[in-house]
C-alpha cells in the first residue's frame, strides 16, 4: 500500500536537510519524518537513494529526491503562498544561479574551514579568506534591501541561509567583528524566527518499527 505521506529522511543540523524542512514547511507539505544518525543510516534510506546524504523525501508513489535543492523545488511546486520562487527583484535562474556558488565554491571553503583536520595540507584562515568573496556579495545585496532579491524572502535566502549559519558557528569571535553588519541582521532574524525554530525541534533517531514524527507538526 502507499504511504499516506511522502517520508523524510533527514538530520537535524544538517544544511541541506535543514533548506528542504525549510521549504517544505513553507509549502505545507506534511511528510513523515525519519531523523537519521549519520554513522548508522537506515537500510531503506541506503536502498533508495545509495549516495547515503539527507535528504532524501520519497514521494507516496515511490518516486524518489535525494538532492536538497530538489526538494525545495518539488514542495514550492506543490504550494508557494509567499512567493519564494517568484522573487521581487531578479529571476528564479539568477537565484538558482547564486545557489549554485554557495554550494559550489562557498561550501568547498567552509568545509576546510571547518573541518580543516578531515583534509591533508589545509590552512583554514586561507579558505576563510577565500569564502569571504561570497560573504561580501551576499552583504552587497542585503545591504540594499534586507533579503537577497528584494525586501522580501525568496528561495535563495532560505537555501543559502543554513550555511552562512554554519559558517558564522566556526569562529564566532571573528564573524562577529567581521565587516558584514547586513548579512549578521539577515542571519540573526533567521536563526531567532518562530519559523526557523519550528523546523529545528528535537527527533529521536528513527529505528525500524518506530512510528515517524509529524512535520510540520499537526495542529
Amino acid at each position: 500500500m502507499p504511504e499516506e505521506r511522502p517520508i523524510l529522511y533527514s538530520f537535524r543540523r544538517c544544511p541541506y536537510a535543514m533548506r528542504a524542512r525549510l521549504a517544505l514547511a513553507q509549502a505545507g507539505v506534511a511528510v513523515k519524518l525519519r531523523e537519521v544518525v549519520l554513522r548508522d543510516k537506515p537500510a531503506h534510506m541506503l536502498e533508495i537513494s545509495p549516495k547515503g546524504t539527507v535528504p532524501v523525501l520519497q514521494l507516496q508513489d515511490g518516486a524518489v529526491i535525494d538532492e536538497s535543492l530538489d526538494v525545495m523545488l518539488w514542495a514550492l511546486t506543490q504550494n508557494d503562498p509567499d512567493g519564494w520562487l517568484t522573487p521581487e527583484q531578479g529571476t528564479l535562474e539568477g537565484m538558482l544561479a547564486l545557489i549554485r556558488e554557495n554550494d559550489g565554491d562557498f561550501k568547498h571553503h567552509l568545509d576546510r574551514f571547518k573541518y580543516a583536520t578531515r583534509y591533508e595540507d589545509v590552512d583554514p584562515l586561507a579558505h576563510r579568506q577565500a569564502a569571504e568573496n561570497f560573504l561580501e556579495k551576499l552583504e552587497a545585496r542585503l545591504a540594499g534591501h534586507g533579503w537577497l532579491f528584494g525586501s522580501r524572502a525568496s528561495l535563495a535566502d532560505y537555501a543559502v541561509l543554513p550555511f552562512i549559519r554554519q559558517f558564522s558557528g566556526v569562529d564566532r569571535s571573528w564573524f562577529d567583528a567581521a565587516p558584514y553588519p547586513a548579512l549578521r541582521s539577515w542571519l540573526r532574524a533567521f536563526t531567532e524566527s518562530a519559523f526557523f525554530k519550528s523546523v529545528m525541534k528535537k527527533h529521536s533517531q528513527w529505528q525500524v518499527g518506530d512510528a515517524e514524527a509529524d512535520f510540520p507538526e499537526q495542529a
